[in-house]
């Protein structure tokens, strides 16, 4: 018996840590080095402050996925819906600069 599946992320939406949320449909662009600091073509989140007074000094972002599974096997059909959680953190740091002439 063969089955086949085939899995579409519906949405992804992150926590920021700092108390944003962002909320993205589809999987999104993945990053290349060719883009250098330019923002995201399809969502983005700036910091705008240091994670410095969060626990360890990091913020946590959390990832949640929502994926769509279409399956097809012995003469059956049918698509369900999962969620799947990815964690880590940030540490969001500073840079001043002085320009003096």
């Amino acid at each position: 018996m063969t089955v086949t599946a085939t899995a579409t992320v519906r949405t992804v939406v992150w926590s920021m840590g700092d108390g944003a949320t962002v909320t993205c449909t589809g999987p999104g662009t993945p990053y290349s080095p060719e883009r250098g600091k330019e923002k995201s073509p399809d969502r983005g989140h700036m910091y705008t402050r240091t994670s410095a007074q969060s626990p360890g000094g990091r913020y946590p972002v959390t990832a949640t996925t929502t994926w769509d599974v279409a399956w097809a096997g012995a003469g059956q059909t049918g698509t369900i819906t999962t969620t799947r959680q990815s964690q880590t953190s940030l540490a969001i740091g500073e840079l001043q600069a002085l320009n003096v002439t």
